[in-house]
């Protein structure tokens, strides 16, 4: 099981920053190496199910996304499934005139992942995904960007 936990904080307000992570078009504009976002269906809990595409390795790798959870400006969760299996939470909590964003992923990775890298490797090569997603998001939301 790879793990990683990040946070970042985002000069814009809970509900501003709440508002762009909901749409998962923006999840593929600032998480590298997610190269699509198809199928997008919204479900009964407010929260979507949708396809996706990431590359790692070199190789694409096709999975879903299922919102379990989807509490308004406070917290969503996400469960891949798929040939990445595992969890996706993203946290958002008021800090000052921002937000403090975490983000928190636990999954298993194909068995063709590891051999090849070797699982530490992968886990610092998916820490500094997670990282640099949120100072995507961040810089979204910097002064002076529109």
């Amino acid at each position: 099981m790879i793990s990683a936990r990040d946070t970042i904080r985002v000069d814009a307000d809970v509900a501003t920053v709440f508002e762009f992570m909901d749409d998962p078009h923006n999840h593929a504009a600032v998480t590298p190496r997610l190269t699509g976002v198809r199928d997008v269906e919204r479900l009964e809990n407010g929260g979507k199910r949708l396809s996706f595409t990431y590359r790692m390795a070199g190789v694409g790798i096709d999975g879903e996304l299922v919102q379990t959870v989807h509490e308004p400006n406070e917290r969503m969760r996400f469960e891949m499934r798929g040939r990445l299996e595992g969890t996706i939470d993203l946290a958002f909590e008021a800090a000052g005139d921002g937000t403090d964003l975490t983000y928190a992923a636990e999954y298993d990775l194909p068995d063709g992942v590891f051999t090849s890298l070797g699982e530490p490797v992968v886990r610092r090569f998916n820490e500094r995904q997670l990282r640099a997603t949120l100072e995507n998001v961040a810089e979204r939301f910097a002064p002076g960007m529109d």
